[in-house]
């Protein structure tokens, strides 16, 4: 570990961007603390986002030694706001975060040590785009070992968990490991004794924060982006599950074992033993289609795209199925871990809640919700009353309450509108691939992989299911060409790569024009 350097009269500048939970602000606290004790001059700002996933908030410090101050004569006067290209360490809770101090100007080659946790926080736009909207976190990393003078890069919120702490304890003992600021390892512990809260967790994840700093190699690796491949389990919970795994060792290729059995574990928990069963049933069907049309010289892939698309395409997102996850215990656990909450504190959560019209409609049943559906009286009554979205508290009795009634209602779920239009849209597809694969197995595959395009729920169902039927009658089109599956597979991925819809539409005015 190398000791800070600092330039005559100048203080040590720390720039810290975190989002709202990551105790950006405990770490800041933790350094001016673990000066003044040393016998420095310190001071922090903080400016905040614009909210908490479109803005980290920057945290600025300024550190100098109280004999610079008396060389000086006089008190000093520290800055407010970091400065693109006057900053010595910059502190970042999240990889992207990183990324964005290096797009500020915060970090230079000259003198800047950049530290950041390797773990992704994932921004609403990587989440709500059409396809595949992450963030490549190998450009950062790229970008980081350009800009910086040194650049230390692990996921430090594993280290926090794994210690039963917060990233701000992990990131605290990075910043000591790294040997940025000219303080001793026993000051930095220190400074968490006194802090007085959760201090055995938080010395052990500084601990862990700390080791990994001081061992860390001059440049960070690469991050493997590689998905590993979801293992079979040997046994299931129940003798009825374990006769849907046997169902799926026996009958199925290797290849689809694995997420045929992701499949049948979402079908259970999404409705029951029965809808599995159902799953199972439908998957043979394209299994034997497979078989028939040239699969195993294929690597079955219409049956292990199929396993997946299916799975998806059964266990949809609808009222019930939102309200069930807003309402589980693993959630609730969730959210006081991510705010840091301890034992004795209350812990609120708001809900946004902005239900359309055919959301509620669906949940009815079937002949219920098309007569309301029709209605004007109703239609009016609702867009008065949630036109504008609700705000609820599911942390509250009353707020709870009704999400968990929402939730029971999956027993009702088969009789509801909003079923029936699913499982009326199922079997059409399903209909669609069965008479495409003797004609065109490739078509038949792309068709089945176009059901990617559908995710979620409210406006982002709407606008998916709209791409996906244009592009399902596009396949019925194209069939015969011969170049229908690499045309639907280039529609497709124009379709993932725009939200509006124009794009794909005029390249397949093109195609079929041409």
């Amino acid at each position: 570990m190398n000791p800070a350097v600092m330039q005559q009269g100048n203080p040590i500048k720390i720039a810290i961007l975190a989002m709202g939970g990551q105790g950006g602000g405990v770490l800041a606290d933790w350094i001016v603390d673990m000066a003044e004790h040393a016998g420095w001059w310190a001071q922090t700002t903080s400016v905040p986002g614009v909210a908490q996933r479109t803005g980290a908030t920057i945290y600025y410090l300024e550190l100098l030694p109280e004999a610079e101050v008396r060389r000086a004569g006089k008190q000093p006067a520290l800055a407010l706001m970091p400065t693109p290209g006057d900053v010595d360490l910059v502190v970042a809770a999240e990889l992207m975060e990183g990324g964005r101090a290096i797009q500020r100007g915060l970090v230079t080659p000259e003198r800047t040590v950049l530290l950041t946790s390797s773990h992704r926080s994932y921004a609403v736009s990587e989440k709500s785009a059409p396809g595949n909207g992450i963030a490549d976190p190998n450009k950062v990393l790229e970008a980081g070992r350009a800009a910086a003078k040194r650049f230390l890069c692990f996921d430090l919120q594993d280290l926090a968990d794994r210690a039963g702490s917060v990233i701000s304890a992990s990131l605290f003992g990075a910043v000591a490991g790294s040997g940025a600021l000219p303080f001793s390892r026993d000051d930095f512990e220190a400074t968490v004794r006194r802090a007085g809260l959760g201090v055995e967790a938080s010395l052990r994840a500084f601990a862990l924060g700390y080791e990994s700093a001081d061992q860390a190699p001059a440049q960070p690796a690469p991050i493997d982006l590689a998905r590993p491949v979801p293992a079979v389990p040997e046994r299931a919970a129940s003798p009825k599950a374990q006769a849907l795994l046997d169902t799926i060792k026996r009958d199925f290729p290797a290849c689809a074992q694995p997420m045929l059995a992701v499949g049948v574990r979402r079908q259970i928990e999404f409705q029951d033993l029965a809808y599995a069963t159902e799953y199972l049933r439908r998957m043979k069907a394209i299994r034997d289609l497979d078989a028939a049309h040239g699969g195993e010289a294929r690597q079955w892939a219409l049956t292990c795209a199929a396993a997946r698309y299916v799975a998806t395409a059964m266990a949809y997102d609808d009222v019930i199925r939102v309200a069930d996850l807003k309402t589980r215990g693993a959630r609730f656990d969730r959210v006081r871990q991510e705010v840091g909450a301890r034992a004795d504190q209350l812990v609120y959560t708001t809900e946004f809640m902005h239900p359309r019209l055919e959301e509620i409609c669906g949940t009815l049943p079937a002949g219920l919700g098309r007569w309301l559906e029709g209605s004007k009286v109703f239609g009016g009554f609702v867009e008065r009353r949630l036109g504008r979205g609700r705000r609820m508290q599911s942390g509250t009795l009353g707020g709870f309450l009704m999400l968990y009634t929402l939730a029971g209602m999956r027993r009702f779920r088969r009789s509801t509108l909003r079923h029936q239009a699913e499982a009326a849209g199922l079997e059409q597809w399903l209909d669609l691939i069965a008479r495409l694969a003797p004609r065109d197995y490739a078509l038949a595959v792309e068709t089945v992989n176009c059901r990617r395009l559908v995710k979620g729920y409210s406006d982002t169902h709407v606008r998916g299911g709209g791409k996906y039927r244009q592009l399902i009658a596009a396949a019925e089109q194209l069939a015969g060409r011969p170049d229908a599956a690499d045309t639907l597979r280039l529609l497709r991925e124009t379709a993932l790569a725009n939200e509006k819809c124009g794009p794909m539409e005029r390249q397949l005015a093109e195609k079929l024009a041409a």
